[in-house]
């Protein structure tokens, strides 16, 4: 069993933030990340043509802002390259290939037990932790929905985290399934590539440009969402016009105000609403079933397709490893704790990155977190401090008055 101070769990965007935010505070830490390298989601599990939907000024991590000569909204790749050169200036090296199986809180040490198989070499690494940080973030692991008949489907089942480009789909008869900004932007991706394409909508949401989600931001500094909310309304309503004629409709609450309600972000369009409205993508309602090649919809129509992708998101799954995750978690993954302190759990257990904040949001609670552990490192230290002081003083003054009768 290895001692260590603090345990991070994970090497994407929180757990290496989370890192730095500690290594400047000479706080020693370790990370654990079951795969071969960090952000593995950025590296690994995103499609060539995604980009930040936000500006850089809200994509920088703790203690490390953009370049200026950073592109305004980054693509992945130059994300990517920001998050290499961000763990070798702070010296972060994770403990890679290294899958957490199970963790739990030892009452009698006062310590968090971590358990960890190296994949490489097929061994058990046991870890004994004063503070452990759960910095898996949201996006773990893929969510596909339960669809009846999704198993009889003959064609491809793929989650857009296996999803890269609409080049091997040309000519194919592809239904995508999530109007998220991931779902938009894989159906504008495969229509370029001469797919035909479809993309099942059935909620509700907001239709932004990025400008004006940037302009949005910078304006709540000044005035009340409902006044942000209108203007913005205001705006897409003059760039998009009514979209409720093909299938996209609006939510009640205003774009700021939906997202505080409901955690569900505005679709940022990148060219995929003018090939909905020019009826290049073709917009479908809810699956009844699945039966073949053959999907029944809401509305009675029946089309055949070639591939489904699902651009239905993740989930987090830490309490799958994490024994006592309720110290922290709830039991669908996410933080127990509100705002302010939804990263601070019981037992020197932390979670970061997990309330859909964004980039700015892991900043926080990165921030956060290191300052809680290191206010609680310098308590510890100060009451070890002042428990020593008298007995020190009491030493000092029996040897000082043992030497002058010795020597006087």
């Amino acid at each position: 069993m290895e001692d260590i101070l603090v345990a991070i769990v994970g090497a994407g965007p929180s757990g290496l933030a989370t890192a730095a935010c500690l290594n400047s505070m000479l706080i020693p830490n370790i990370i654990l990340e079951r795969e071969d390298c960090c952000a593995s989601l950025w590296k690994k599990r995103a499609y060539d043509r995604l980009k930040l939907h936000l500006a850089k000024r809200y994509c920088a991590l703790p203690l490390l802002p953009h370049l200026p000569t950073t592109p305004k909204y980054m693509s992945k790749d130059t994300f990517v390259c920001y998050l290499d050169d961000y763990a070798s200036r702070f010296n972060i090296k994770p403990l890679y290939n290294r899958s957490v199986e199970h963790s739990f809180y030892d009452e009698n040490e006062k310590k968090w037990r971590i358990e960890a198989k190296n994949t490489v070499s097929g061994e058990m690494e046991v870890y004994a932790a004063k503070f452990l940080v759960v910095a898996t973030g949201e996006n773990s692991q893929a969510y596909v929905p339960e669809v009846p008949g999704l198993e009889s489907f003959e064609g491809e089942i793929v989650h857009a985290s296996e999803y890269k480009s609409g080049l091997t789909y040309g000519g194919k008869k592809v239904l995508v399934v999530g109007c998220g900004n991931s779902g938009m932007e894989i159906s504008r991706d495969l229509s370029d590539f001469g797919a035909h394409t479809s993309i099942l909508i059935r909620s509700p949401f907001h239709v932004l440009t990025r400008d004006m989600v940037f302009l949005g931001m910078k304006l709540l500094q000044y005035l009340p969402v409902k006044t942000v909310d209108s203007m913005l309304l205001t705006m897409a309503k003059l760039v998009f016009g009514n979209l409720s004629k093909c299938g996209i409709h609006r939510p009640k609450q205003g774009p700021f105000a939906f997202k505080a309600a409901t955690g569900k972000t505005p679709v940022i369009d990148r060219g995929a609403v003018e090939k909905i409205q020019a009826g290049e993508i073709e917009v479908v309602p809810d699956i009844v079933n699945i039966d073949g090649s053959t999907v029944e919809f809401k509305n009675g129509v029946h089309k055949s397709f070639d591939a489904i992708i699902f651009a239905t998101g993740y989930k987090s799954v830490a309490y799958n490893w994490l024994q006592d995750y309720q110290h922290v978690l709830e039991a669908d993954g996410l933080p127990k704790y509100k705002y302010p302190n939804l990263w601070r759990g019981e037992k020197r257990l932390y979670c970061a990155g997990m309330l859909g904040k964004g980039l700015a949001g892991v900043s926080s609670d990165a921030k956060s977190i290191a300052h809680d552990i290191a206010k609680i490192i310098n308590a510890k230290r100060k009451m070890r401090s002042s428990r020593k002081g008298p007995q020190g003083k009491v030493f000092a003054n029996a040897f000082i008055s043992k030497f002058r009768r010795l020597w006087f």
